[in-house]
């Protein structure tokens, strides 16, 4: 096989996923509206999504559609160029005026104010939690159904962390719908920062620089903008942030909030993949931080035990909650295979592509062709250093083939680039351990719907593989990114 016939197989290759992307959710739609037909408790009118159809504009769309187009036209050049400090306060701005859009496309009431104060919710006990203290130590005691003073769906379903954070905001005098709504989309921008920071504090700016547009238009931000999982999505992406940084006090920092985002969600301990995983592509000092970050983990173990709330029991008390509910009916059968379509449109159809490219890039032995004829490269010309390659120069923790002055590079069109320090880098590690998470949760019965908004941790991570797309289809995936919130948003009513 020739070098100019690779990019056509990867090109084919990428088709192939699509195509099986494509009928995953086909099947998701169509043999959920059956199932609903028949009066299967699925529990999900526009199954695989927890939605209802609703075809709607609202004073968010023109917003929408002007930020996807900016970060469309504008985003991937501007991402190559642009200083770091200002690419981290335009990719936060990005984002958020990204996620607020959307929100507002269900409108200010429904869209934000009103979407956390349902009965389910966690505002719902807010005013019931006149001592911290005592709500801790009683926690677990309120956690099964069918009791007098049983907690809400979602207050029952999490630690109590989750809680807390709201009682935390009403304290401040930032209780209510509009304030807890609004908190879900300020914090959960962050990850426009956090994840290209990770990823620069490993090596790899370059990938960061890549996957930075993909994180402005993150089709999760359709449930970022407002839900709780907003929040938490936000607290594990800065911890891992913080964990990639390094040094004494970022590292406890960053152990504080995985910490405490075990008391967010029980399904956080699968962060653990993903903390391992920053720790082991770090250069310098793993031990160092990994100790300091465990023992302030354990500090926040240490704390909530103390308070009277023991994890272990909350976590078994929970599975119990959830199969007194929807989740005893709700079929496995289907939701096992329909979850990773709901991930799809959470995600992004570019997970697929993209995640292909990541894992071939990190198969052992597997050479790198340098500076084919006919594969683009980061500014989309011919014979340059391709953008699919991003992140995989020696900043990142591979030898790049360069032909520089002073600098022994690979030979164009000659060797195969080898790698320095094994196999793959963050942009291939980082959204496989995200998959692995992924797929634990999936076969765990645990998660059966909703997925959508609980994975969002998750689906961040797996958007870090786009760094291995090349630069001439960005723009386009970016287009479908794009397309797909929008039409979520548009044609569903979503619930939080």
């Amino acid at each position: 096989m020739t070098m100019l016939n690779r990019p056509v197989r990867r090109r084919h290759a990428d088709a192939v996923v699509v195509t099986v992307e494509a009928a995953l959710l086909l099947a998701a739609i169509g043999v959920g509206a059956l199932l609903n037909a028949r009066g299967v408790h699925l529990y999900a009118d526009a199954a695989p999504l927890y939605a209802t159809w609703r075809p709607h504009l609202g004073p968010g769309t023109p917003a929408a559609l002007l930020v996807a187009a900016l970060v469309i036209g504008r985003g991937p050049g501007w991402a190559r160029s642009a200083s770091w400090p200002r690419l981290l306060a335009v990719g936060y701005l990005g984002a958020l005026a990204w996620t607020l859009s959307l929100a507002l496309v269900d409108g200010w009431s429904a869209g934000l104010a009103r979407r956390l104060t349902a009965q389910a919710e966690y505002l719902h006990e807010v005013p019931r939690v006149a001592d911290v203290g005592a709500m801790l130590a009683g926690f677990t005691g309120r956690i099964l159904d069918f009791q007098p003073d049983s907690w809400s769906t979602h207050t029952a379903g999490h630690p109590p962390g989750a809680l807390l954070l709201f009682v935390w905001l009403d304290r401040i005098g930032l209780g209510g719908g509009a304030a807890a709504g609004l908190a879900c989309v300020l914090l959960g921008a962050t990850v426009a920062v956090s994840v290209p920071v990770t990823l620069r504090a490993l090596g790899a700016e370059e990938a960061a620089r890549a996957v930075w547009p993909f994180l402005l238009l993150f089709p999760g931000a359709v449930w970022v903008g407002a839900s709780a999982d907003g929040i938490f999505t936000g607290v594990v992406a800065a911890g891992l942030a913080l964990l990639a940084v390094g040094g004494r006090a970022p590292a406890v920092l960053g152990g504080l909030l995985l910490g405490f985002a075990l008391y967010l969600s029980y399904g956080f301990v699968l962060v653990g993949l993903l903390a391992l995983t920053v720790l082991a592509l770090r250069t310098r000092d793993r031990v160092g931080v990994g100790v300091l970050a465990a023992l302030a983990v354990a500090a926040v173990v240490a704390g909530f035990t103390a308070a009277g709330f023991w994890w272990w029991d909350g976590y078994h008390l929970v599975v119990r909650r959830y199969y007194q509910g929807w989740a005893a009916d709700r079929p496995y059968g289907y939701w096992i295979w329909a979850n990773l379509a709901a991930l799809l449109l959470s995600a992004g159809p570019v997970v697929g592509p993209a995640l292909r490219r990541a894992v071939l890039a990190g198969w052992p032995g597997r050479p790198r062709p340098a500076g084919r004829a006919g594969d683009a490269g980061r500014d989309g010309r011919a014979g340059e250093d391709r953008a699919g390659d991003a992140g995989r120069d020696g900043r990142a923790g591979e030898v790049g083939c360069e032909d520089r002055a002073g600098r022994a590079g690979c030979e164009v069109r000659a060797r195969p680039c080898r790698r320095r320090g094994g196999s793959g880098g963050a942009t291939v590690w980082l959204p496989i351990a995200a998959a692995v998470a992924v797929l634990v949760a999936d076969l765990s019965a645990l998660s059966k719907a909703e997925v959508e908004r609980i994975w969002l941790p998750f689906g961040v991570w797996l958007l870090v593989a786009t760094a291995h797309l090349p630069a001439r289809q960005r723009r386009w995936w970016l287009v479908v990114q794009a397309v797909t919130a929008l039409a979520v948003n548009h044609l569903l009513w979503t619930v939080s």
